[in-house]
């Protein structure tokens, strides 16, 4: 038995948050697994590849930027990483293509993946080539025996949690971005660093009719779903222009900008940066609210955030019953005197 888990690298080459969430449910399973026992014959798994109880993570980019001691402390005894000389850029099908191959390869008996945008995107395309479901935005997996895994994860943007039974071969799975980290205590002693394959996907023309490039200025930053701070932006913003105090005020608390659905939905800003139940789930320290009313559908985006700061000039306003503090304000005015205190304070 073996478990594959797919992980996503930033512009520096280490792996994100969500997927470090991911692999640590990954291996508390690879870990789980070995300890049960089999109850069915599986696929044989080739020798020279990941065996009972092992975990190996797939990468998409350059082997050279791959943190490998980490991830062998991480519990991972196998890389595949298919270099951009072999696949540049992202193709979903084609990456859901590498892993089902890899997947029967291995003798994988479980694929993870962060529920990020391409994470869920890659496992959808991956459950249809398997037709095996895709048990999403888990929070704990367990293998229940005779090939069923336990386990419970978000619904409704998180704001309610499923006990449920998944029965699936290969199991196929989306990690929460808030998920907690796994109790490795009963997980196997940390195997040193991993052996790397190269690996070169046999593709077609189908698989890469869909592809997508990030441009220069898109490529890095930090992830709208994994910031320490989030500076929103809202209907009271005013327009596209009235964006630039907040990006000043992100960029000096290390963080970034997030938006309500009515800013994409006017064509503000991009869809990738709105905050909600149709939009990205955040987790940060801080959700600084500008402008921003509250509807039901944001706040289960922004809902799990540590602390929430709304700035607003209707003290009716949803948001503010639900911050931790509330500013009753013209946020044309409390922003550039916030921007020029933290300028002040260097």
């Amino acid at each position: 038995m073996s478990v594959l888990c797919l992980l996503e690298q930033d512009a520096a080459g280490a792996v994100d948050a969500a997927s470090l969430r991911a692999l640590s449910l990954a291996r508390g399973l690879a870990a789980t697994e070995a300890a049960t026992p089999a109850t069915g014959a599986g696929p044989p798994t080739p020798a020279g590849h990941a065996g009972t109880g092992q975990l190996a993570a797939v990468v998409f980019g350059d082997p050279d930027r791959l943190p490998l001691t980490a991830l062998g402390g991480a519990g991972v005894t196998d890389v595949y990483a298919v270099p951009p000389s072999h696949l540049d850029g992202y193709a979903p099908r084609a990456w859901a293509s590498v892993l089902a191959g890899l997947t029967a390869q291995a003798g994988a008996t479980a694929v993870v993946a962060a529920a990020t945008d391409r994470g869920s995107e890659v496992m959808a395309y991956l459950g249809a080539i398997t037709g095996q479901p895709v048990a999403a935005n888990c929070l704990s997996v367990r293998p229940a025996g005779n090939g069923t895994y336990q386990l419970v994860r978000q619904r409704w943007a998180g704001l309610l949690l499923e006990d449920a039974v998944l029965e699936a071969s290969p199991a196929l799975l989306t990690v929460a971005p808030d998920a907690p980290p796994e109790d490795t205590a009963a997980a196997a002693p940390s195997p040193g660093e991993p052996a790397l394959h190269l690996h070169q996907p046999e593709l077609t023309g189908a698989d890469l009719v869909v592809r997508a490039a990030e441009t220069a200025d898109q490529g890095g930053g930090v992830s709208l779903a994994t910031a320490r701070v989030v500076v929103g932006g809202g209907r009271g913003v005013g327009g596209p222009d009235g964006f630039a105090p907040l990006e000043e005020l992100a960029s000096l608390l290390g963080g970034v900008v997030g938006v309500s659905r009515v800013v994409t939905s006017q064509g503000w800003r991009p869809h990738t940066q709105q905050v909600g139940q149709t939009g990205t789930k955040i987790t940060p320290e801080l959700y600084l609210a500008c402008g921003i009313s509250g509807a039901i559908q944001h706040m289960a985006g922004c809902g799990s955030a540590k602390h929430i700061v709304a700035v607003n000039t209707d003290p009716a306003a949803p948001i503010m019953s639900r911050a931790d503090y509330a500013v009753i304000g013209d946020l044309a005015e409390i922003i550039p005197a916030l921007v020029a205190a933290l300028k002040d304070r260097g």
